[in-house]
């Protein structure tokens, strides 16, 4: 589905003529557990589903539920237990070109000059995908679309995507994408009135097993 279209400054409602504000949870998807970390869609263990369905009863509830199209956020989506999440290609993860499915240690090794670019300039895009900040700049404009009436929006979402969010909330540069730390089913809280963005950091959710 195509991100949601711009109706106006966010906030704005043209019948009352006042402001009201978009309240927005971002949950990064679960994430298999005891895995090397590799730049690809890989799907989710047992225990880490587990894990995602502790983490129901911590979202608050939602006018509107949204997953970015990945295995894993489908699936965390799904054991969560949400059967009517739009899927947001604006939510899907970093696109890693001819770097996807390598580890950052192969990448270290086989291209350490690219690496090292991709990781200090947010410019950069050596692997001929994504750069960091085409990647704020896709969230900020899915941001800056929601409608002002969206209400309560809850959406499972790439590690990379609540990154740019904070990105986004904070005006801060690109350059301190790789500073923020959002773990697996960590949430990110964010309110939003006339296109502008207040941050609120949720607790981790579902980090225990059961």
């Amino acid at each position: 589905m195509a991100c949601a279209t711009y109706h106006g400054p966010a906030g704005a409602d043209p019948a009352k003529g006042a402001l009201m504000t978009i309240r927005l949870t971002l949950l990064c998807a679960a994430a298999p557990i005891a895995r090397e970390v590799r730049f690809a869609d890989t799907p989710l263990d047992e225990r880490a589903l587990r894990q995602a369905r502790t983490a129901a009863g911590s979202l608050p509830t939602a006018t509107v539920r949204y997953a970015a199209p990945s295995q894993r956020c489908r699936q965390t989506a799904e054991a969560l237990g949400w059967d009517s999440a739009i899927t947001e290609p604006a939510l899907r993860d970093v696109g890693m070109g001819r770097w996807y499915g390598r580890t950052p240690e192969e990448l270290a090794t086989a291209d350490a000059a690219g690496f090292t670019a991709w990781l200090s300039d947010p410019e950069a895009a050596p692997h001929g995908g994504e750069s960091v900040a085409d990647v704020c700049r896709r969230v900020a404009e899915w941001l800056d679309a929601l409608s002002a009436d969206a209400g309560r929006v809850v959406a499972v979402v790439e590690q990379a995507v609540a990154r740019a969010a904070v990105i986004r909330a904070l005006d801060t540069p690109p350059a301190s994408f790789w500073r923020i730390d959002v773990p697996p089913l960590s949430a990110v809280s964010l309110t939003g009135r006339a296109r502008r963005w207040n941050l609120r950091m949720g607790a981790v959710v579902g980090s225990g097993d059961s």
